[in-house]
């Protein structure tokens, strides 16, 4: 996943293959095609994602959550509506909304 600010920076937030939780500067992709399992597009956010009640805000405060095994874990990121947590969970990247 990636979240776009107001100056065009992308930063992207997915989970590693060690279950630490990956944020990095990067710009988005493009579709790619995964053969026998399908094709991935990338496409803008739509309302089915915890960050939806929040486009256009600013961002007030982010914090982590580490562990000394395997890195960071979680991210929370503040808004003034509301906050959003990124986490792993067996591999997988989690949203949810506080």
């Amino acid at each position: 996943m990636w979240l776009i600010d107001s100056e065009a920076v992308a930063t992207r937030i997915t989970a590693g293959s060690d279950a630490c939780l990956i944020v990095e500067t990067s710009d988005p992709l493009r579709g790619y095609d995964m053969a026998e399992s399908g094709r991935v597009e990338v496409t803008p956010i739509s309302g089915e994602t915890p960050f939806a009640d929040h486009l256009g805000e600013t961002v007030l405060a982010v914090s982590e959550e580490s562990v000394p095994d395997s890195g960071r874990i979680a991210l929370e990121i503040t808004f003034g509506s509301g906050r959003v947590r990124c986490e792993t969970w067996s591999g997988d990247l989690r949203l949810s909304s506080k």
